[in-house]
């Protein structure tokens, strides 16, 4: 009776291996099938049998790249000068703004503000669609929302979680679509500068001035583990699909790579001032400001920049110039088109500036220049690159060094055209 039900056993083992093979053959097929409907689509083409494949090896080939995290798509040259005409401007903070997400969907922009409010804006028409307001100071225990400056925005790549992080130490965790508050964390001793999700997880990240990392589950909507390294504000924080994330720690001097699952980190050193924004382009490469004027690319398996452009907002940057202290601009912000070789710089100037980056990641050359008035303090690329959307302020995010009196506290959405084929 034992021999017949070990027998049953292995045939329902090798049943079950069988089947775990014959799923992965028939999503390997499904997988193939919608790649060709989408060439054949993409190329108006009748039928998946006129399809490219070249181009089905070309995309084959690009998805390996990506899951590597060396993916670089050639886009820069492709897109024409935006036009200053063409900038649409969302006014509706009364301070500067300061921080900014976009859905996932593109569809929708959050801006948060020195005025402790957060502004879901339409994309499309520039419609104020909810305003989470800001409360007064010493209310934290009664107000639903901020009391104090909102400092960093992110969104979960599910659209579930909209995040924010204050000056006042706390994160606060809203429903996107009601713009109802979730949940409030606790636990950071300083301001919380940045926050980011890993893609595809509910897993968050944040940074603070209190020189640390924070790790939070958002399912079940718990404190993980706090990271330390960096010896000086930690003042913004990147993340993709791998369990890592990138930070920049200001006057350290140092951008890190927290490796989660190693319990290690990469320190690299490049600028000589303090190093206010990073963003990874993909997996294996980034992008950073700092407030020498300085903008530079990294490698991941390099504690030095690829490349180095000082002065990156003066009048000629990266072609030789001897420009003066008074030239150099604070780079106030930075953005990338990920897995491309397109990324954005902002600067206290009321700048922005697009930029290409060369084969493997060794030169950056300038693009585009597209004047606004004001700080930039935030920047980020739509993710099928069809705008770029800047936060623009009166004053820095961070102090009142300064105080442009004629700009305006403003969100601008800078539409980004592809040239048309002729």
């Amino acid at each position: 009776m034992g021999k017949v039900n070990g027998n049953k056993e292995d045939s329902e083992s090798e049943s079950e291996e069988e089947t775990a093979q014959e799923k992965r053959l028939r999503l390997t097929k499904e997988y193939l099938q919608q790649i060709e409907f989408e060439e054949a689509d993409k190329n108006e083409v009748d039928g998946v049998d006129g399809v490219d494949r070249d181009a089905i090896s070309h995309r084959l080939r690009e998805d390996v790249l990506e899951q590597a995290g060396k993916l670089q798509r050639k886009v820069a040259q492709d897109y024409e000068r935006p036009l200053l005409a063409d900038v649409r401007v969302f006014r509706g903070h009364k301070l500067s703004v300061t921080c900014l997400v976009i859905s996932p969907d593109n569809l929708h922009v959050f801006s948060g503000s020195k005025d402790c409010s957060i502004i879901k804006w339409e994309v499309s028409t520039g419609k104020k669609l909810f305003v989470i307001r800001g409360g007064k100071k010493g209310t934290e225990e009664t107000h639903k929302g901020p009391t104090d400056h909102v400092l960093c925005l992110a969104m979960s790549s599910d659209g579930r979680f909209l995040v924010s992080g204050c000056m006042n130490k706390l994160i606060h965790v809203w429903n996107p679509t009601t713009c109802e508050l979730v949940h409030t964390f606790k636990g950071h001793r300083g301001p919380v500068s940045g926050v980011t999700f890993r893609k595809g997880s509910s897993q968050l990240f944040s940074a603070s001035h209190d020189r640390s990392v924070k790790i939070w589950n958002m399912d079940e909507m718990a404190y993980v583990e706090t990271l330390f390294g960096h010896q000086d504000d930690v003042t913004s924080i990147d993340a993709m699909n791998r369990e890592r994330a990138l930070t920049s720690g200001g006057r350290d001097g140092s951008a890190r790579i927290w490796k989660v699952i190693e319990e290690s980190q990469l320190i690299f050193h490049g600028h000589t001032g303090s190093i206010d924004c990073v963003r990874l382009i993909n997996e294996e490469h980034f992008l950073s400001g700092s407030d020498d004027g300085s903008l530079a690319l990294w490698g991941v398996m390099k504690k030095k920049p690829l490349k180095l452009v000082k002065n990156a907002h003066a009048e000629s940057p990266g072609n030789g110039c001897q420009a003066t202290t008074d030239e150099a601009k604070w780079i106030s912000a930075v953005a990338a088109l990920q897995n491309t070789d397109l990324v954005a710089s902002g600067s206290r100037d009321g700048s922005l500036r697009l930029w290409q980056c060369g084969e493997d990641f060794k030169s950056l050359t300038p693009l585009f220049k597209i004047p606004l008035l004001g700080v930039v303090n935030d920047l980020h690329f739509a993710s099928d690159g069809s705008f770029l959307v800047a936060g623009v302020g009166q004053e820095h995010k961070l102090g009142r060094w300064w105080r442009l009196k004629e700009a305006k506290n403003c969100v601008c959405i800078v539409p980004l055209a592809k040239r048309t084929s002729r």
